[in-house]
């Protein structure tokens, strides 16, 4: 009798283990996918941190240009003017 707990000991052992062996993998398996979604996750912040940096760069270049084509436009009218005076004497 006191065989018969040993040998059914061991195989509930063996079953236990058994199943933690597959269960192990089924986790270990979740784990990665966890990880490779917040890799991804954190993929993506710096690509969206990159988009805005770009387009703020974009926005400084564009200010500038308007800011000196507005100062083109005025250096013009002024030499336009400055021309038509020497025009009028």
């Amino acid at each position: 009798m006191e065989n018969g707990y040993v040998i059914l000991s061991i195989i509930a052992l063996l079953f236990l283990s058994m199943y933690g062996y597959s269960y192990l993998s089924v986790a270990m398996e979740k784990m990665k996918l966890k990880k490779e979604k917040k890799r991804e996750a954190q993929k993506e912040e710096l690509r969206r941190q990159q988009r805005i940096k770009n387009q703020e760069a974009r926005d400084e270049k564009f200010r500038k240009f308007n800011k000196r084509k507005e100062e083109i436009k005025h250096e013009l009218m002024l030499l336009e003017k400055m021309k038509e005076k020497q025009k009028a004497v």
